[in-house]
């Protein structure tokens, strides 16, 4: 056995290693402590357990770190940032494990702990965590033969559940590694709150106070409880929550006197931390407020947290997504010291939510957690945990006929079918709303730069404008380059506008608004701008963001023009200041379009407002040749010039087509191959009027150039009587 100890600081592990019992070690030090992959080794805290050594990843190489997850770190007693022995122990195969359950547990197979834990090392007192339906089941080892300095499971091993008794301590719920993508708020919360309760004496050093609160603020589901309860668990303090609703009370001074228990019991088991859901419904602002309670209950807890009594060892977290809605003389130093926005998740965070709820999951190899990360915009931590367990769902009832469910247990050969794949998850983000987003109406389109035919004057400017800033911003800001606040297209209708903003979103990989001009237009004095306000709001924390504004001339004229109105007045103001305010735009374009550029508003059409100005013109014979293209990728056309060496008088010239198409809009020409489509079907039926008779000789039906010639003439005579219709009907001003 090899004596040799090694110091090395613990970091948390990696994703996929929870729960597994593996800590990660670099080559380095597995060569000084004599151990290879696969080994068992001991990692003694303040008490010691084992687990199997892995290697690190190279970007860990060389920094003296070993990483393992919350489970190990709790049977060693330790915390993140500490120091530990490792050295290399042999482990013997275990005959007989007696495990005792940490919480009520379902009547559960012993033969099931064998396989689940199987070639997992184990030491007596260490806690063991089994994966079971999709939650995890937490067992006390009491016991173990041989007695041994450590034990390794094998399928031979047998496993005795004893009752629940007297374990001999508790286990961390929710650890670190549990939260994805919030890295550097993880950071901070535990400077703030892990560093003052286990090492006071840095404090003392600098001779400050340590931090007394933290308000952890951003939209629903984003992780803000899940954190103070990590929180929490990693720093081994005595925690307490409180609800806000659940101390009130209709009797005179009972809300008060209850808040005071709470505060008395925290600071008697201190060290400990406070944790306040949902603070908003409790410290609401007191000149807002109607009701008597609530205003005391609001100077009680300021009493409590900046009183004239020392409050010792106790830390308040408290969370909300309405941070404006809370008491101003709460949010100062001294009673929330700090105040952490908990963001929407960006790609990177996504796939690391990801990764953390696929752990357990049976996946097969097409399922790409860095496409559904790209594709899941606006999505916060609790919508990918559900979009998890619907794809499960879905894999589940694709499965249902095969399986036999009057079997008391499935076979192993059964449950093995039960493999997610990539179009469950396909199917599953069709039916998840991002709720960080469901007030504004959030797209995630999907066109891409194929799809657009022609202008390619207008695609590249669009990319260099949007696109390349959003997809590579760290060349972007060394350079200094500053991305534009607004993109104004303009141009006769029908060339594409929309289309175009649809596929800037799709191809830089962002979230989507689409704001239709005259829905935010409201009779109630100051609706309107609000709803402008809260759209830029939502853009800010779902950024990267394009916010789209159709038909921008309905909600921006000319100001002071005779027959506007003070609404539409009030809301150019408001998209002026949230434009170019005093408020930075992080990550959000705006893209509008209009086919009336001299009716908006002069103010709007400077730089750091709309910076740009596209005009977005009627395509060209070649942008109206791939239009074509484009719209008939799909329809059966005669593609053959000749058949047998003679020339096919069917065959579909697209040249031709578009030759014959001048002077019309995009729209207008993919409306010619719909056209020709119904024109065949019109044909088609009259041949075969019964149903399966048309049905069985749908192969034969083909698109050819008559159809097509016959769908220019009447796209062309629609055209004209819209337009001949325009001038018919007197117009006022």
């Amino acid at each position: 056995m090899s004596q040799n100890a090694l110091s090395l600081k613990v970091l948390e592990a990696y994703t996929r290693d929870v729960g597994r019992g593996v800590a990660r070690i670099d080559y380095d030090s597995m060569d000084s402590l004599g151990a290879s992959t696969g080994d068992v080794i001991e990692i003694k805290g303040k008490r010691r357990t084992v687990a199997k050594c892995l290697p690190l990843y190279p970007s860990d190489e060389g920094k003296g770190i070993i990483r393992v997850d919350g489970l190990v770190r709790n049977n060693a007693g330790i915390a993140i940032g500490d120091t530990v022995a490792v050295r290399k122990i042999k482990a013997v195969a275990a005959e007989k494990v007696v495990v005792a359950p940490l919480e009520a547990i379902p009547p559960i197979d012993e033969r099931y702990l064998a396989d689940a834990l199987e070639s997992v090392p184990l030491i007596k007192g260490d806690n063991v965590m089994v994966p079971y339906f999709g939650g995890r089941l937490t067992f006390q080892v009491i016991g173990v033969t041989p007695a041994a300095d450590a034990v390794l499971v094998t399928q031979k091993t047998v496993f005795h559940i004893a009752e629940k008794g007297e374990t001999l301590r508790g286990v961390p719920q929710v650890t670190y590694e549990d939260i994805g993508g919030l890295t550097d708020e993880i950071k901070k919360v535990r400077e703030m709150i892990e560093l003052p309760l286990r090492h006071p004496e840095i404090f003392e050093k600098l001779g400050i106070e340590a931090p007394k609160g933290v308000l952890l603020y951003g939209p629903p589901g984003t992780g803000k409880t899940l954190l103070a309860k990590a929180v929490a668990n990693e720093s081994n303090a005595h925690f307490i929550s409180i609800s806000g609703p659940e101390i009130m009370s209709k009797f005179y001074g009972e809300s008060e006197a209850r808040l005071r228990e709470i505060f008395k019991e925290a600071k008697e088991k201190s060290p400990s931390i406070i944790f306040i859901d949902e603070i908003d419904s409790i410290a609401p602002k007191r000149e807002e407020v109607t009701g008597e309670v609530e205003r005391r209950v609001v100077s009680q807890l300021l009493s409590l947290m900046d009183g004239l009594e020392a409050r010792g060892k106790v830390i308040v977290i408290s969370a909300t997504n309405r941070p404006n809605a809370i008491d101003p003389a709460l949010r100062r130093p001294g009673r929330f010291d700090r105040e952490i926005e908990i963001k929407v998740p960006d790609k990177k965070g996504r796939k690391d939510i990801l990764m953390i709820h696929t752990r357990n999951m049976p996946l097969s190899d097409d399922v790409n957690a860095d496409k559904i990360a790209s594709i899941s915009h606006g999505y916060v931590g609790a919508d990918l945990e559900y979009l998890c367990k619907e794809a499960a769902m879905k894999c589940l009832r694709r499965l249902l006929p095969e399986l036999n469910l009057e079997d008391e247990k499935l076979p192993p050969e059964t449950l093995d079918k039960l493999v997610v794949n990539a179009e469950d998850f396909q199917n599953a983000i069709r039916e998840v709303t991002p709720s960080g987003m469901r007030e504004v109406f959030i797209e995630n389109p999907d066109v891409s730069w194929d799809e657009v035919g022609g202008l390619e004057n207008v695609k590249r400017e669009l990319q260099e404008a949007v696109e390349w800033p959003m997809k590579y911003p760290t060349l972007y800001s060394k350079l200094g380059h500053r991305m534009p606040r607004g993109i104004l297209l303009h141009g006769p209708s029908g060339t594409g506008k929309t289309l175009m903003a649809k596929a800037v979103a799709t191809e830089s990989e962002a979230n989507f608004i689409s704001v239709r001009g005259p829905e935010l237009l409201s009779k109630w004095v100051g609706e309107s701008e609000r709803g402008i306000r809260e759209i830029f709001r939502r853009a800010r924390q779902a950024s990267p963001c394009v916010i789209f504004f159709d038909e921008i001339d309905s909600i921006a004229p000319i100001r002071g023009v005779g027959g506007e109105t003070a609404v539409t007045e009030r809301v150019v103001s408001q998209l002026l200041t949230e434009l170019d305010g005093i408020e930075s735009l992080h990550g959000v374009v705006v893209l509008a379009a209009t086919n009336r550029a001299d009716m908006i508003d002069t103010a709007l059409l400077r730089p750091g407002r709309f910076d740009k100005i596209i005009l977005v013109p009627l395509p060209d014979k070649e942008g109206r040749r791939k239009i074509l293209e484009i719209n008939t990728k799909e329809i059966p056309v005669v593609r053959e010039p000749m058949t047998n060496g003679i020339k096919n008088t069917d065959y579909v010239d697209i040249d031709k087509i578009a030759e014959a198409t001048d002077g019309m809009s995009g729209a207008d020409v993919a409306s010619i191959a719909n056209t020709a489509v119904s024109l065949v079907i019109h044909e088609f039926l009259d041949k075969y009027p019964d149903q399966k008779e048309a049905e069985k000789q749908a192969t034969e039906a083909k698109v050819t150039m008559r159809h097509f010639e016959e769908a220019v003439r009447k796209v062309k005579t629609q055209k004209e009587l819209k337009i001949g219709e325009k001038v018919a009907v007197p117009y006022y001003r």
